[in-house]
């Protein structure tokens, strides 16, 4: 019988490189792994649905729950988690030496609804006294003007929102001066080159990330892994493979990473800091399925409701395939 070809958009990353190599296969699935940028891949999935299988941003996936069917369903595979404290940005001259003075500031955001800012967004609410109307927003490009929201929102009124001018980006308006603040995952180009100009909200990052951490228990989920709702209906058991494979690619990630006779990346300090990762978060610290990640996820889809970007409250476990929830044992 032949096994069934599926495309998988996904990024380059350790724990799903044993699926890109072919060295851990989905049982039944011909996988074609098409290595392409975050932004790439969700504004293709979101807008053309153009592959079967595809990684995807948290936040764009529990926008599309809307539809009626929603396009997609997702599996418990977490490819990106990230402490997102680095991910915002502030002109020097705004006036702003503690997160808490971004209340009534402009902050610019090349989509509302990514999902570092909304983590970002719930943080500040949470954790800062900075709740997310309390400030006006901005979106565009950061790098190239002309970036538009990937699925069309439906915000409530409280939320002052605009876009820039056409011939602008949300880099130039930062260094400028014209925002005060940038939220972004990517690390925009003037802080990057040393412009004194802008800088960090939180200077110490890795401080505020681990208290955060100590304090929460979160470790932000940041992209899953979707499936195409026909593909997902006409073959169910895909959702079982797949799940399976993606573990046990991970599985092998981890294993690598803890190989100290040679680095696996460039990173001098590596196997301490693996060590120290694992002291502070658990030997299962980048943990798929529901059961670990409860407290994660009801965090984030409160964030998601309360920002105005999903009409009612999800649970976590509606999220995702039931097949990809449970499993045989022997």
């Amino acid at each position: 019988m032949a096994r069934l070809q599926l495309t998988f958009a996904c990024g380059d990353y350790d724990r799903t490189r044993a699926i890109d190599e072919g060295t851990v296969r989905a049982d039944g699935i011909d996988l074609t792994y098409l290595r392409l940028p975050v932004e790439e891949t969700f504004f293709r999935m979101m807008r053309h649905q153009e592959f079967e299988v595809a990684e995807m941003s948290l936040s764009s996936y529990v926008v599309s729950l809307r539809g009626d069917p929603a396009p997609f369903v997702a599996l418990p595979v977490y490819t990106s988690r990230m402490f997102r404290h680095s991910s915002l940005y502030c002109s020097a001259d705004a006036g702003i030496s503690a997160p808490e003075d971004l209340r009534g500031k402009i902050v610019g955001t090349p989509e509302y609804q990514l999902t570092a800012c909304v983590w970002m967004r719930g943080i500040l609410g949470d954790r800062h006294g900075v709740p997310f109307d309390s400030v006006e927003y901005l979106t565009g490009g950061q790098e190239t003007a002309g970036r538009i929201e990937k699925a069309a929102l439906r915000l409530p009124g409280s939320v002052k929102i605009s876009r820039i001018p056409e011939d602008r980006t949300l880099s130039q308006m930062l260094a400028s001066g014209e925002i005060d603040a940038l939220c972004t995952p990517r690390v925009p180009s003037p802080f990057a080159q040393g412009d004194p100009r802008v800088r960090r909200v939180f200077p110490d990052v890795i401080g505020a990330e681990k208290e955060y951490y100590g304090a929460t228990g979160i470790f932000p989920i940041m992209h899953v892994v979707v499936i195409r709702r026909d593909v997902y209906e006409a073959h169910p058991w895909v959702a079982q493979s797949l799940y399976k494979a993606l573990l046990t690619a991970r599985d092998q990630a981890y294993a690598s990473l803890y190989d100290t006779s040679a680095l696996r990346f460039m990173l001098p300090w590596l196997t301490p800091q693996l060590e120290e990762v694992r002291e502070l978060l658990g030997p299962d610290y980048w943990s798929y399925g529901v059961e670990g990640n409860r407290e994660v996820l009801a965090t984030f889809l409160r964030y998601h409701h309360e920002q105005g970007l999903s009409e009612r409250l999800w649970t976590p476990e509606e999220l995702f395939a039931p097949e990809s929830l449970e499993a045989a044992v022997i």
